[in-house]
C-alpha cells in the first residue's frame, strides 16, 4: 500500500510491481505527485522561458541584432500545462501497465494493518501487509500572512500564470524564493527579496551566492538583506490593490504582489499516524532509519515526508530503496543511501550546483582538503556562447587524490555536476577525472582544468 504518488510513490509501485508484488496507490491530488507536477516543473518550465528572454539579451555579443521577445501568456499557460498534463498521463499509464492500482482519495490509518481511504464514491477500507508513507509537502503560511490567491500568493499559486505582476516581494531566499527572483526578474518584474541573513542561499557556497547576488542587482532587484517579514497587508486603493510587506527592523516594502517561499510542512496532519502507531517529529516529519523504516517494521517513509532531502531525486531512489526492502532484496548487495552525497542543482540564471562536501564545511570541521577552482572564462565554449560568469571548484582529499565534492556556477550547471557526482559516488580521484578524454569544445573541460 503507498500513499502518495509523486516520485517516491511511483518508483516503489513501479519497482515493486515488477518484483512480483501486488500495489494499490492512493493519491488525493494528481498521479506525479502536487510538488512534483504543481510546483517544480511548472516553476522549471516557466524558468526556462524566462532563460529564453534573458538569452535574447546577450544575443548582441553573438553577432545578432537584439529584438527583446513578447510575452505569449496564453501560450505560456497551455505550455505549462501541456508539460505537466503529458508527465501526469506518462506516470498514470506506467503504473496501470504495470498492473498497480489507482485509488484516488485520502487515506488514513485505522490501524497497523488497514486503512480508510474517502473517494468519491464513498469510504474505502483497505488491508495491506507493508506501508509506504509518501505524502509530500505543501507550503508553510506563517501565522502572520494569509495568502488570497491573487495579491498575496504561496508557490503553487503561481502557476499556471493568470498576470505577470508589475512588480513583486520574495519573501524567503533559499533556494525557491531565488528561483522565483530569477523567474520574475526575467519576466521584467521589478523585484524585491527579503533576505532573512546576510547572503542569499544561506548554507551554500559563499563564492556562489556573492556571483547571484551579483546577478540580481544588475537586473535591478532590490535586497532587504538582515531583515525577516513580520506583517504581510494588502491594500486597496482608487489606484487599485497593493501589497504592504513589513519586516522586523522597519523596512517597508510595497509591491503588486507578494510570493511567500519560506519553507514546506509535511503532509502527515491527516494520516492518523498514531492509530498505525507510526512516530513522527515535532514537526510531523515521519522518522525513518537506513532503510526507510518507520519504528513499525512493515511500514516505511520516503521523500519530502521523512525529513530528509527534500530532492526529487532523493526521493526517487528512496521508492526503489523501499521496494527492494519490502521484497527482501536487501539480504543481498544493497548499498544504502548517502545523503551527503545527493546532487542538487538552483535554476537561476547563473545556475548554481553542488554535491558532496563543502568547502566551507570542510574548514569547519577542521578537515585537509584541496580546492581547485577554474573560471569558465578560461573556456573556449564559454566565451562561444557569451556568457564566460561563473566557475567550477572540485573538493579533494590531498593525500588520495579521492574527489569528496564540488560545487558549479555558470550555465548548465545542473547537468555537468553530474559528473562530479558520480566522481563522489565512485570514490573516483581527479586523475580520472583529467585522464577522461572529454569533448572540446565544452563546458565539461572546465572539469578537467579544475581536476588538474
Amino acid at each position: 500500500m503507498i500513499i502518495g504518488g509523486g516520485p517516491a510513490g511511483n518508483q516503489a509501485a513501479t519497482y515493486a510491481a515488477r518484483l512480483g508484488a501486488k500495489v494499490t496507490m492512493i493519491e488525493r491530488d494528481i498521479v506525479g505527485g502536487a510538488a512534483h507536477l504543481l510546483d517544480c516543473i511548472p516553476s522549471k518550465t516557466m524558468i526556462a522561458t524566462g532563460g529564453a528572454i534573458s538569452f535574447s539579451h546577450r544575443i548582441g555579443g553573438m553577432g545578432l541584432v537584439e529584438a527583446p521577445p513578447e510575452v505569449d501568456i496564453p501560450s505560456l499557460v497551455r505550455r505549462v500545462d501541456g508539460i505537466k498534463d503529458h508527465m501526469r498521463d506518462d506516470t498514470t499509464e506506467l503504473l496501470r501497465s504495470q498492473g498497480v492500482e489507482i485509488i484516488m482519495g485520502s487515506a488514513r490509518f485505522t490501524g497497523t494493518h488497514s486503512i480508510e481511504v474517502d473517494t468519491v464514491d464513498g469510504v474505502r477500507r483497505v488491508s495491506f501487509d507493508a506501508a509506504l508513507i509518501a505524502t509530500g509537502t505543501r507550503p508553510r503560511i506563517p501565522e502572520w500572512c494569509a495568502p488570497d490567491g491573487e495579491r498575496i500568493l504561496t508557490t503553487r499559486d503561481c502557476y499556471p500564470p493568470k498576470v505577470f505582476p508589475e512588480s513583486v516581494t520574495v519573501i524567503g531566499s533559499g533556494v525557491t524564493g531565488v528561483e522565483f527572483v530569477h523567474m520574475f526578474a526575467s519576466f521584467g518584474a521589478k523585484v524585491s527579496l527579503v533576505v532573512s541573513r546576510q547572503q542569499v542561499l544561506p548554507g551554500k557556497d559563499p563564492e556562489a551566492a556573492a556571483i547571484l547576488e551579483e546577478d540580481f542587482l544588475s537586473r535591478g532587484v532590490r535586497l532587504l538583506k538582515g531583515a525577516r517579514a513580520t506583517e504581510i497587508e494588502r491594500v486597496e486603493s482608487d489606484a487599485g490593490s497593493r501589497v504592504v510587506v513589513r519586516c522586523d527592523d522597519g523596512r517597508v516594502v510595497e509591491s503588486s504582489h507578494a510570493v511567500l517561499a519560506i519553507g514546506s510542512v509535511p503532509n502527515t496532519d491527516s494520516l492518523d499516524l498514531a492509530a498505525a502507531g507510526v512516530e513522527a517529529d515535532a514537526g510531523g516529519y515521519v522518522m525513518i532509519n537506513h532503510h526507510c523504516v518507520t519504528n513499525q517494521p512493515h511500514i516505511y517513509a520516503a521523500g519530502d515526508v521523512s525529513g530528509k532531502l527534500p530532492l526529487s531525486s532523493v526521493a526517487s531512489v528512496q521508492g526503489r530503496k523501499v521496494a527492494e526492502h519490502v521484497m527482501g532484496l536487501h539480504t543481498v548487495e544493497h548499498r544504502h543511501l548517502d545523503y551527503d552525497k545527493a546532487a542538487s542543482a538552483i535554476f537561476t540564471e547563473p545556475e548554481i550546483a553542488d554535491v558532496g562536501l563543502a568547502e566551507a564545511e570542510a574548514f569547519a570541521l577542521g578537515r585537509k582538503i584541496r580546492v581547485t577552482k577554474v573560471p569558465f572564462a578560461t573556456t573556449p565554449k564559454a566565451l562561444i556562447n557569451n556568457d564566460p560568469r561563473g566557475f567550477v571548484k572540485i573538493v579533494s582529499d590531498p593525500a588520495t587524490g579521492v574527489v569528496l565534492g564540488g560545487s558549479i556556477v555558470g550555465q548548465h550547471a545542473a547537468e555537468l555536476i553530474s559528473v562530479i557526482a558520480l566522481a563522489v559516488t565512485a570514490n573516483l580521484t581527479v586523475t580520472d577525472i583529467v585522464e577522461s578524454l572529454l569533448v572540446h569544445p565544452a563546458l565539461a573541460e572546465a572539469l578537467a582544468q579544475a581536476a588538474e
